[in-house]
């Protein structure tokens, strides 16, 4: 075994991570991530990852919890994109400006940057009391959409279209700062990067308002060329007002009708499956391609293929504890079918949280046109079911 490390600060919990580390080994590395709790991993386990508990949000102990050979430092989960980023800096290693990451992490301070530089955005104010919070809306005007000045995975946004509404979407957020911001409207993408650079539109779908729960993705985006350029500009220039121009970037934009707008820029790779994705539809790794640039080594984005790709989550249709779950095997069969996931296993409790927590489980799916994706991945998520307790009995995305 190598005796080089790459270092994974925690890890999200939708994928990506367990990823990170087998994309370490490929490149003859030893992964070892650093937790304060394993459990939350299973895939630590599953993989026989090396790890360490440690207070990761003590950055002493995180210091004195470093292996020894570490070639690189990076993270899977937004919260320690920036601790990881200082960490590489301290040691010598390639690593994104922390400050930058910083700055992209406080939705209020981003949205400060990007009015600098002179870009497009919505009407927008910072609110630290309810009472604030309901004062800076009338000013905006409604509608508009509340959300936490940090935060990740859609949880607490909401769309207010009254001052009851912001009132109560601000007290589930007290003490905690939120962001008012006018309400953009028309069709959300997500544009993935690297080095400030567009990589490929991706077209979201989004659970019913007033919240903002992603239900699925398509890519490459199915719209004209001329809109994927006129989104892939706006990220690129997001990037760059904030100084985010190395290594990957997930930027969330709105096609409005005076243009696109960013909606939140996340100084990280996206989430919820979209690399696997990406890779499925067009052979471009961008895991692996965010292991090689904390390493220091070169980055190949050379897509391999040109087909597209589809994802569906299966959400908790409400509370309950997970007692089965059917149609895996049957998912997995499916022709195009890339990879399906189980998010809640049996013995989870779960509830609608109406963010990414909701998730259940995913399929990912491949076609040749964006047509045969769609069909595909909703095809096999429809043969998932999920056995709960308590009075909703099942969740799945097809007929009872």
């Amino acid at each position: 075994m190598s005796t080089e490390v790459l270092v994974l600060l925690e890890s999200n919990t939708t994928g990506t991570g367990r990823l990170f580390c087998a994309s370490a080994r490929a490149r003859g590395l030893r992964p070892v991530v650093l937790t304060r709790d394993p459990a939350r991993y299973p895939y630590l386990a599953e993989d026989d990852i090396d790890h360490v508990v440690v207070d990761t949000n003590d950055a002493v102990a995180v210091r004195a919890a470093l292996p020894d050979h570490v070639r690189g430092v990076t993270s899977s989960s937004e919260l320690f994109i920036g601790p990881a980023a200082s960490i590489a800096r301290e040691l010598g290693l390639p690593h994104p400006d922390p400050e930058a990451v910083a700055l992209a992490r406080d939705k209020a301070a981003m949205r400060a940057a990007l009015r600098s530089a002179g870009l497009p955005g919505p009407g927008f104010a910072q609110a630290d009391s309810v009472d604030a919070a309901v004062r800076v809306a009338a000013d905006i005007g409604f509608p508009v959409v509340v959300k936490p000045v940090h935060g990740t995975g859609s949880a607490g946004v909401r769309l207010c279209t009254d001052q009851i509404e912001v009132k109560a979407a601000a007290a589930e957020l007290d003490p905690r700062p939120v962001l008012v911001e006018s309400y953009l409207d028309g069709p959300e993408y997500s544009v993935e990067t690297f080095d400030g650079a567009p990589v490929v539109v991706v077209a979201k779908h989004l659970g019913p308002r007033p919240h903002f729960v992603e239900t699925g993705h398509d890519l490459p985006a199915p719209v004209p060329a001329a809109t994927r350029s006129a989104l892939g500009r706006a990220a690129a220039e997001a990037l760059s007002a904030l100084g985010l121009r190395w290594g990957a970037a997930h930027v969330e934009l709105r096609d409005t009708a005076a243009g696109p707008r960013v909606v939140e820029v996340n100084p990280r790779l996206a989430g919820g499956m979209i690399p696997a994705a990406i890779s499925g539809a067009l052979g471009i790794d961008l895991v692996d391609a965010v292991v090689a640039r904390a390493l220091g080594e070169p980055v190949d984005l050379t897509p391999r293929r040109a087909l597209s790709a589809a994802i569906r989550f299966v959400l908790t249709p409400g509370p309950g504890t997970v007692t089965a779950v059917d149609g895996v095997e049957e998912a997995e069969g499916v022709p195009g079918v890339e990879r399906v996931g189980v998010l809640a296993q049996p013995g989870t409790e779960v509830r609608v949280r109406n963010s990414f927590q909701d998730r259940l489980g995913y399929v990912v799916a491949v076609g040749a046109d964006p047509t045969e994706a769609r069909a595909t991945a909703d095809g096999a998520a429809g043969l998932l079911r999920w056995r709960l307790t308590g009075p909703w009995g099942f969740a799945g995305n097809g007929a009872q």
